[in-house]
């Protein structure tokens, strides 16, 4: 039985690093996503391509990818969901189809969440929501909810989900580091800003 969370995680990998973000734009023919912004496949980099309903479904898609795996691998054994869900996110961090050069991680982040433990995934929402409409950010609307989730999960799950989420949040801070810069140097690129 050893096996199965290496198979799970595996699964998940595979399932995670699907780029819906080039995917999508590629698809209505916008070219690479990776040639604009910060070169990300995700959300909030397909947004400065101008097409809203595009950015929207990449980020429902990266994360029904984390919610997805989590869900299929629980279905083969309890506990495997943590492994699926951690291979998700990793696959959307490096995908192997990309070079291993991928997203951010937020939305698959927030995907596993919801598979594993919804109603976090409410305080992750709210959190993200308020700091989003509040300061405008969106790199520090999900960095504030990335703290706030293993504090939660400590007081709602287990403590092998809040450990997981503890390990994620960190992942997220490193994939944020040129974020984190441009806040501290007051560079960031706000919610709704031009350029």
């Amino acid at each position: 039985m050893t096996y199965l969370p290496i198979a799970a995680l595996v699964f998940g990998y595979l399932l995670g690093s699907i780029p819906f973000g080039l995917l999508l734009t590629r698809a209505a023919g916008l070219g690479d996503v990776r040639s604009i912004g910060s070169g990300n496949i995700g959300a909030t980099n397909v947004l400065r391509t101008g097409h809203k309903g595009l950015a929207a479904a990449t980020l429902i898609l990266d994360a029904l990818k984390g919610t997805a795996a989590v869900l299929i691998a629980e279905h083969f054994g309890p506990g495997l969901g943590l492994w699926a869900g951690f291979g998700a996110f990793a696959g959307h961090l490096f995908p192997v189809w990309l070079g291993f050069k991928g997203g951010k991680g937020v939305a698959t982040y927030l995907g596993v969440l919801i598979g594993l433990a919804w109603p976090t995934a409410l305080v992750f929402a709210a959190v993200w929501l308020i700091v989003a409409i509040v300061l405008r950010y969106s790199s520090l609307a999900a960095l504030t909810a990335a703290i706030a989730v293993p504090v939660a999960l400590w007081f709602q799950a287990s403590p092998q989900v809040a450990a997981l989420f503890a390990v994620m949040s960190v992942i997220v801070f490193i994939k944020h580091r040129a974020n984190i810069s441009r806040l501290l140097s007051g560079t960031e690129g706000r919610i709704g800003a031009k350029g």
